[in-house]
């Protein structure tokens, strides 16, 4: 099966944000389940604790969305155990980019750019005026501006900006090779815009081409090479599934016609 970036911009933002305690709860209850999960069991497990029917229904769509679609990546998700925080928060950042198109650009372009500026802050009416530029006529400014405020709201739990408050200053957050390994492991499975060294994912946390080049020659996991220009990745395990069981993140899976 083949699995992609999604490319068409929505408004799912103004319902969910980052979401990162209700992501992992999703994860250890798909785990748990075998599978993913209904919202009807999620509410009636308390899964996400004691929200509404409402609410519950709400985080099902995105977890579905955010997760479901990666049934690889959810399997080594309910199954990653300890997971730092850091870890986790990254996580479900870079599976909202890969699902939310805006999001995707605001923090891994636009963000960059205004890093790189004179100010290297962003503030809610900057945000705002950049979706309009982005999708055109496509929604009213309250619509605009209660996307910006959910996406800085995300931005601000990713560690992308250090405030909650007008002007924002961004800065990027400090991303473990494990973390890294996983989003590298995650692209390989998945069609994206950019190349494995120089994409929004990367960027939004800081990692440049030349950064993204010195950080994975240190992890053996990827098996990286540089000779001149060439770039290539000699992938030590051939899915991310692999890669997590060797790691000892979940169990080996058993070869076919072999019992446990």
């Amino acid at each position: 099966m083949e699995y992609s970036e999604a490319v068409e911009p929505h408004t799912r933002m103004t319902r969910c944000t980052l979401e990162v305690e209700p992501s992992r709860s999703y994860w250890q209850a798909c785990a748990s389940y075998g599978g993913p999960v209904s919202k009807e069991y999620a509410f009636e497990k308390a899964v996400f604790g004691s929200k509404s029917f409402l609410r519950v229904d709400r985080l099902m769509a995105d977890m579905r969305h955010r997760y479901d679609e990666f049934p690889f990546a959810l399997e080594v998700l309910g199954k990653w155990h300890p997971m730092e925080l850091s870890d986790r928060v990254l996580i479900c950042h870079w599976h909202t980019q890969l699902v939310d198109p805006i999001y995707r650009k605001f923090t891994g372009e636009y963000l960059v750019e205004r890093y790189q500026g004179p100010s290297g802050t962003v503030d809610n009416d900057l945000a705002s005026r950049w979706i309009e530029v982005i999708v055109p006529g496509r929604w009213q400014i309250p619509t605009r501006n209660k996307i910006a405020s959910k996406m800085l709201t995300s931005a601000l739990a990713a560690g992308i900006i250090s405030s909650n408050r007008n002007p924002r200053t961004i800065k990027f957050p400090r991303v473990s090779d494990l973390a890294l390994t996983y989003l590298m492991y995650l692209l390989k499975e998945v069609t994206y815009t950019g190349t494995a060294i120089n994409n929004p994912y990367l960027a939004s946390v800081g990692i440049d081409s030349e950064e993204a080049i010195r950080r994975l020659r240190k992890i053996e996991h990827l098996s990286f090479r540089r000779q001149g220009e060439l770039i290539s990745f000699e992938w030590q395990y051939p899915t991310m599934l692999d890669w997590a069981a060797a790691f000892g993140i979940v169990d080996a899976p058993v070869a076919e016609g072999v019992s446990q």
